[in-house]
């Protein structure tokens, strides 16, 4: 009775067993982490080689420089003084596939001076290398694994995994006996552990269904839930579930699993270009990835590697010529690449913004592919510019840096207005002090960066008439503005003087208040505010006279997208941090719909960018064309009350840039937008761009160019003793002429029959070329 009775119970926990192993091995055997992957990196003449750390991003993406350029293959690199030749790997997006190619870059002056495709010669105007890994998106576990199928690992490195883990794995029924005696007999020969005992079924059904301590019991369950493994699942199946589940190593706080993600880890490289001695590599770390670290415990991993390629040797799956080439390959694993520490703010906001369209779980367990908008090149440079930035405000204002506990803080976003992509992000001066994002996560007093959004809604046509033109003169005269409940407000310039009647563009570029502020009355305060939120400002406007000046808080990437939405001609883009997700099949997941929209007329957004050209060329910015920029760029200083906040936000045809310096407690920095914000500015752009900005700015058929007297805003005609070039929307040029006498009517006013002598309109401007920044607009 005893006996039936241990059977029973033996059955029932022989069923429950097969229950667990079915249930897991059936269902979904591994939670995958999405792989988050930069935007492609753009080679083209003029790019500057160090500025574009081309070097060490070749070494980021596993090249592999070699001594000759002769039978270079996918994935290496040849560099000289004069040239570098890189066999570029082929690789997915989800607007295009590129193909494999070897190109040649002629280097002059430590910049790219041409681009020529091998071996045929034939010129290329840009060149892609293929996104970089720059992070993930986890779930609890922080395990990243790349999922492989068999057939795509190479059988060189299948035959050193059984070579040394389990060399009897194909006709084995899940246990060995005969190897737990040899390991045991080697074992004891060598003096160390050189051989395991368990096959690899075992150590399969260890990681997946039991934990790591050491009782008769537990062995007792590994073996024979290996044994049921092996009755329900063919050896094939066993073999690729244990090459993608295997623990190969860390990547700072990430758990490194499976062959595939380890060749990236330690190689850089897919698993299907191992070598045969990185394959030997990989199968030889499997017992201690720590204490056999390529990285860290190189000679002992080159000892335990050498091993391997002997068993291989011994049990003929290599040749003696393999293996004596194996041998003579040096280790050389390529830099441990963690999530990079510049780009950990894009990181942070990319995962918060993804689960507002896509299901958390999905995105912790499918391995998508997540390709962000980031640009590597750009996230360095802003990183920089904001170290450096703060550190040289620091150093010619020294009261700035008193204070180590709380120290003055810097933030800057960059988007590209015609997609709304984030390609920079940085929160901080210091991520491993301060997470906070002070980008996306901190609102402040916007100051005269808000002044734009007020002569935007003066400058737009309601019911076919605007509150101004660029050649109107605004009143900078002492103003008093009385609101129900509040004391009266009486807004002053920052040089505490008035000054008369002064010219549209004037009262932007010095950012005078009082004008400011009376043109917003005119318009009305509750206009401004509609315009803010159209163009991009979500945050609460309230409806109080002092809005005109700033006086709402607001994230600088609420200002960015504002910003953009002008610079793109009055369509507001969708500010993103991520262009498609991809699944394991490669298709690409539909998330929730949003649209570019038009939020405001071409001809406004045109003439408010003319008047922050205006602020660069003549006004609070002219640092930027004194520090030798030249091109199209418009932006706005903006300084708070008590100097406690200083901004930038400028931009170019594709760029959208937003700087703000100040302190987490609000205080007085004694800093302007000038002085404090605007360095960083200059010093993000220069590195960005070169101080040669391209593109231009959309010239919308309804804008017109005449020229005017500056002083009165008059059509200046011939005998005019001054004149200037303005914008006007096609029917609001001045009738007023200079010399006064001679009537000019609105080209409004004579559509009903046709005539000549219109009022002259400008030439069509000779466009320039759009630059390889316009032309990667359009391709991705």
């Amino acid at each position: 009775m005893v006996g039936i009775a241990a059977g029973f119970a033996a059955g029932g926990w022989l069923v429950k067993i097969d229950r667990v192993v079915t249930a897991r091995f059936d269902g979904q055997r591994f939670r995958i982490p999405s792989r988050v992957l930069s935007a492609p990196t753009l080679l083209y003449p003029g790019l500057d080689v160090a500025q574009a750390d081309l070097r060490a991003a070749l070494g980021r993406l596993g090249y592999r420089e070699v001594g000759s350029a002769e039978g270079i293959l996918p994935g290496q690199v040849h560099w000289t003084a004069e040239h570098v030749v890189v066999a570029l790997r082929g690789f997915e997006h989800p607007s295009r596939a590129e193909p494999a190619r070897t190109i040649e870059l002629a280097l002059e002056a430590g910049e790219i001076a041409s681009v020529r495709e091998l071996p045929s010669g034939r010129e290329a105007a840009v060149a892609l290398l293929e996104p970089e890994s720059v992070g993930a998106y986890y779930g609890p576990d922080r395990e990243q694994r790349e999922l492989v199928r068999l057939g795509e690992v190479p059988r060189h490195l299948v035959d050193a995994i059984i070579a040394v883990e389990d060399q009897r794995f194909d006709s084995h029924p899940g246990i060995d006996p005969i190897r737990i005696l040899g390991a045991f007999w080697a074992n004891l020969r060598s003096g160390s552990i050189t051989q395991g005992g368990s096959t690899l079924t075992q150590q399969l059904v260890k990681n997946f269904f039991l934990s790591p301590e050491r009782t008769f019991a537990r062995k007792l369950q590994e073996a024979a839930m290996a044994l049921v493994v092996e009755l329900r699942y063919d050896k094939d199946e066993i073999l690729e579930c244990y090459l993608n589940e295997i623990y190969m190593g860390q990547r700072g706080a990430t758990e490194v699993h499976g062959v595939g993600e380890a060749a990236r880890l330690y190689f850089g490289k897919p698993v299907r270009e191992l070598s045969v001695a990185e394959a030997a590599t990989l199968a030889a770390v499997i017992p201690g990835p720590n204490r056999l670290s390529p990285f860290d415990r190189t000679e002992r991993a080159r000892a335990r590697r050498d091993l391997v390629l002997g068993l291989m040797l011994e049990q003929g799956r290599i040749d003696r010529d393999t293996y004596q080439g194996a041998l003579a390959e040096p280790l050389d694993p390529v830099a441990l690449v963690v999530e990079p520490a510049e780009a950990r703010f894009f990181l942070d906001a990319l995962r918060r913004q993804l689960p507002e369209d896509y299901d958390f779980d999905e995105l912790t367990s499918e391995g998508l592919r997540i390709y962000s908008t980031l640009d590597p090149r750009l996230q360095r440079v802003a990183a920089k510019a904001v170290r450096e930035g703060l550190a040289d405000l620091e150093k010619r204002f020294p009261r700035l840096g008193k204070d180590p506990e709380h120290p003055l803080q810097a933030c800057l976003v960059a988007v590209r207005p015609q997609t709304g992509h984030i390609v920079a992000l940085v929160g901080s001066r210091d991520y491993g002090i301060s997470q906070f994002d002070r980008c996306t996560q901190a609102r402040r007093q916007a100051g005269s960066t808000f002044k734009p959004f007020v002569y935007a809604a003066a400058l737009e046509p309601v019911d076919g008439r605007a509150s101004i033109t660029l050649a109107s003169s605004l009143d900078d005269t002492p103003l008093t503005v009385a609101s129900a409940g509040a004391p009266l407000w009486q807004p002053a310039n920052y040089d505490r003087e008035f000054h008369g009647s002064v010219p549209v563009r004037e009262a932007l570029e010095r950012s005078l208040n009082v004008a400011t502020a009376r043109l917003a009355q005119d318009v009305g305060i509750r206009r401004v505010a509609d315009v803010a939120r159209r163009l991009g400002i979500e945050s609460p406007l309230p409806a109080v006279p002092s809005l005109a000046l700033g006086a709402a808080d607001v994230t600088p990437l609420e200002l960015a997208r504002a910003y953009a939405t002008l610079a793109a001609g009055g369509v507001r883009p969708v500010v993103r941090t991520y262009e498609d997700l991809v699944d394991a099949e490669g298709r690409t997941l539909a998330g929730r719909e949003a649209s570019p929209e038009r939020v405001l007329d071409a001809g406004t957004a045109r003439l408010a960018t003319s008047l922050l050209e205006g602020v660069v060329d003549h006004g609070t910015a002219q640092a930027v064309r004194s520090a030798g920029f030249s091109g199209p760029i418009a932006g706005k200083t903006g300084t708070t009350d008590e100097e406690r906040d200083a901004w930038f936000a400028g931009f170019t045809p594709d760029l959208v840039v937003v700087v703000w310096v100040g302190f987490d407690q609000p205080r007085k920095t004694g800093l302007t937008g000038a002085r404090g914000a605007l360095p960083l500015w200059i010093r993000f752009l220069r590195d960005a761009t070169g101080t040669e900005v391209p593109g231009h700015f959309p010239e919308p058929a309804e804008v017109v160019e005449v020229d005017v007297d500056p002083v009165s805003g008059a059509l200046a005609l011939e005998g005019c003793p001054a004149r200037r070039t303005e914008r006007f929307i096609l029917g609001t040029e001045p009738t007023r002429t200079c010399p006064e006498g001679v009537v000019v009517e609105h080209r409004a006013e004579r559509d009903a029959e046709p005539v000549s002598g219109e009022v002259p309109k400008r030439p069509e401007p000779a466009r320039p070329e759009r630059g390889i920044l316009g032309w990667f607009r359009d391709l991705f």
